[in-house]
């Protein structure tokens, strides 16, 4: 399970770089339209901010402290400062998750995910999900707008 979960979280990070990456002009990351609630460029940060709390704070005691405000108030960041955080990023969690033992996995998440107690498992199963969704709004996103 542990080298799947690596591998996935791995590919769509390099995906959400792509896709960053494809944007034509850079500050069409940043455009919200009637009926889009949120520009690529702050849901790339929010993938950011989710994944450096949820893995790296609270699984890798990176010291991480998360300002989730910021993550969908900042704007016109540079793309070469994202690429550089989702890089970061995948490193962040690449050395979180090979750490992991398949004991740890099984064991309880340390924080309860909407008020529940789910397994280490289960909530890198939750955010891996959140990944992929925000990564396909992105996609979808950059191809409306751009």
């Amino acid at each position: 399970m542990k080298p799947t979960l690596i591998e996935l979280f791995e590919r769509d990070l390099q995906k959400l770089k792509t896709e960053i990456n494809l944007y034509k002009d850079e500050d069409r990351l940043w455009i919200i339209q009637p009926g889009i609630s949120n520009s690529a460029g702050n849901l790339c940060l929010h993938l950011i901010g989710n994944l450096n709390h949820f893995i790296g704070a609270t699984l890798g005691h990176t010291g991480y402290v998360r300002h989730r405000a910021d993550e969908f108030g900042l704007k016109n960041i540079l793309r070469q400062d994202l690429i550089m955080n989702i890089d970061n990023c995948i490193l962040i969690v690449k050395n979180t998750l090979v750490k992991l033992t398949e004991t740890d996995l099984e064991k309880d998440y340390p924080l309860e995910k909407y008020g529940t107690v789910v397994s280490t498992t289960h909530m890198l199963l939750h955010v891996y999900g959140h990944l992929s969704y925000h990564l396909g709004q992105i996609n979808y996103h950059r191809r409306l707008l751009d």
